[in-house]
């Protein structure tokens, strides 16, 4: 069995597979009030297929039905399962225009997802290289190709969140404090100047010509990451 499975829905499929689960029937109340916040359509059929989605990748690793599990928020406003008990199971959440991602991990391991779009705009481009580590803004000057410098920004960018939402803190680290390398070689080195960094494990994945996603996780080794593309 794979320790960590990334499930992947195109925002397409989104509204046949939210159909299929039966609409929001499975979410508690504060998770459709949620849902219902101000928000453009596209964005709040994101947020209840997220959820539904997290309930169909922990049921189809555990066997357990869609219905029975609950969640609980951390300090951080991470969700982690609260029942069934005894799991194991960690997973995370992560969508952007066009795709929604969840990632599961079975024996208690964290673990982070982020999805965003690829190559990065001309926005990020122009601000987010100032937040990243020397070796990383380093690596982005070296860079010739303007294509290739806008996807690396979007990759640098996935790892970090995937991270350190996998850490439970967000984004109130430092991005600077933590550096990448080694995203074209056989193995993503993490060097995190706040705590030891070799345990982890990253993936980064291309699902589509404009998307890049980023799995983190932690106490990983020797088994690949397992892909399912749900078509609604």
């Amino acid at each position: 069995m794979a320790h960590r499975h990334l499930w992947l829905l195109p925002e397409a499929a989104a509204e046949a597979f939210v159909a299929r689960m039966g609409g929001t029937a499975l979410l508690t109340d504060s998770e459709r009030a949620r849902c219902e916040r101000p928000l453009a359509p596209r964005g709040r059929l994101r947020r209840v297929a997220a959820r539904l989605l997290a309930r169909h990748a922990l049921s189809d690793r555990s066997g357990l039905p869609v219905g029975s599990w609950r969640f609980r928020t951390t300090e951080g406003g991470r969700p982690e399962p609260d029942s069934p008990a005894g799991c194991g199971l960690r997973f995370n959440l992560s969508h952007t225009d066009g795709l929604i991602a969840c990632v599961v991990t079975d024996g208690g391991r964290a673990c982070g997802v982020d999805t965003e779009g690829s190559p990065a705009g001309p926005d990020a481009l122009a601000h987010l290289p100032r937040h990243f580590a020397l070796p990383e803004r380093a690596a982005l000057r070296a860079m010739e190709d303007d294509a290739a410098r806008a996807a690396r920004v979007a990759a640098y960018w996935v790892l970090k969140e995937a991270y350190l939402k996998a850490l439970g803190t967000g984004l109130r680290r430092e991005l600077s404090s933590i550096a990448f390398t080694g995203l074209t070689g056989p193995r993503i080195h993490l060097d995190d100047v706040q705590r030891p960094s070799a345990h982890w494990h990253f993936d980064l994945v291309h699902p589509t010509p404009h998307h890049v996603v980023a799995v983190a996780t932690e106490h990983t080794e020797g088994s690949g990451l397992l892909t399912t593309t749900l078509t609604g």
